[in-house]
């Protein structure tokens, strides 16, 4: 019986000695695991980053104007239709007013009549002026008096030159002609119809141009963005009424101002439309090349962290993290632009994330 129990006690002994082994094991294993967790760390670089963005915009006419009556008349003749084609200096509608007619015949004969004082005396003063070279044959008073007539005439006859002048043009405002080449999108008219200044049917104009073979792109681009545009770079948008089709322009003017209220900048991109399929009020969304900001900073994306009350990069500096506060520029494929208390050459994590404490040693 004596080796029996020994046995038994070696066997409860040696179960005893493994189990033991293994609690004492199991905190050094949990220990080596913490240790050997570790980040992936990017490089902040200092460059621009060229990107794009992606704004909505809206066609307008390239010249647009509302013709109104400048004088008081009866319209005698529309020669023009909502949709017609016109050619700049072409005749669109012809007024009547047989007062503004007297008043040019009228100013006419006046100019005619202060003409003819006018040759009149200049004459009589070139003739006294040549006899008086005989001395004693004319007065020098005489001479005096003739010469001021003359040039009293002359004054006249001006006068009423210019009086006729602003005749002709009133009566000239009874022909309507295009300013430029374009479409006649609004007709409010039709012969007998009364119009002047004083007699607008609801402030509408009498007819509306538009020049629709050229017209204007126009978005705003928002404020931190506005310096990054470059005059001339060629843009491509898409028409929500056009699907499928990708057109091209080229940014054209800049507002060089702020909208107060928006803080955005707007900008005109000239857009060739030979066969006519765009028409000014369409919807456009613009996608418009930017050039980045000359003091960015670049970090792959998934190293910004986006909370509730800020943004911020993990910094990794003497093994420490430091959480450091930014604003993103812009963005492209998987790296993104940051502005910060930042300088190239400094270690961020690239896969950040909130769990990640400031002041947190690592390896």
């Amino acid at each position: 019986m004596q080796p029996y129990k020994l046995f038994s006690t070696l066997v409860i002994s040696g179960s005893a000695l493994l189990l033991g082994a293994c609690h004492s094991t199991a905190p050094q294993v949990k220990s080596n695991r913490h240790k050997a967790k570790a980040y992936e760390l990017a490089t902040v670089v200092k460059q621009p980053l060229a990107s794009s963005i992606q704004l909505p915009g809206a066609l307008e006419a390239f010249e647009k104007v509302s013709i109104y009556p400048r004088i008081n008349g009866f319209i005698k003749t529309v020669a023009v239709d909502r949709g017609s084609r016109v050619k700049k200096g072409q005749l669109l509608l012809q007024l009547e007013a047989p007062e503004v007619m007297q008043q040019y015949f009228a100013a006419q004969s006046r100019y005619h009549q202060a003409a003819a004082l006018f040759a009149g005396s200049r004459d009589n003063y070139e003739r006294m002026l040549a006899t008086s070279a005989t001395p004693g044959t004319i007065a020098p008073h005489d001479l005096e008096l003739s010469k001021a007539k003359m040039i009293a005439d002359s004054a006249l006859m001006n006068t009423e030159r210019s009086n006729l002048a602003g005749a002709a043009a009133m009566k000239d405002y009874l022909t309507v002609t295009a300013p430029f080449d374009g479409v006649i999108t609004e007709r409010n008219i039709h012969p007998g119809a009364l119009v002047g200044s004083a007699t607008k049917s609801e402030d509408k104009p009498m007819l509306m141009l538009e020049q629709e073979d050229k017209l204007r792109l126009v978005l705003q681009v928002p404020e931190i963005l506005s310096a990054q545009l470059q005059e001339g770079a060629l843009v491509t948008f898409k028409v929500n009424a056009i699907p499928g089709q990708q057109f091209q322009g080229k940014i054209s003017r800049q507002a060089g101002t702020l909208n107060n209220k928006y803080r955005s900048e707007a900008v005109e991109i000239d857009v060739l439309n030979v066969n006519g399929r765009l028409k000014p009020g369409m919807y456009t969304e613009v996608n418009i090349p930017v050039s980045g900001s000359s003091g960015a900073m670049v970090v792959p994306a998934t190293a910004v962290v986006t909370s509730t009350e800020k943004k911020y990069v993990v910094l990794v500096k003497d093994k420490k993290t430091k959480w450091i506060d930014i604003q993103e520029g812009n963005h492209h494929n998987d790296s993104t632009e940051i502005f910060g208390l930042l300088h190239p050459g400094d270690q961020v994590v690239e896969n950040a994330t909130d769990d990640i404490r400031e002041g947190e040693i690592i390896n």
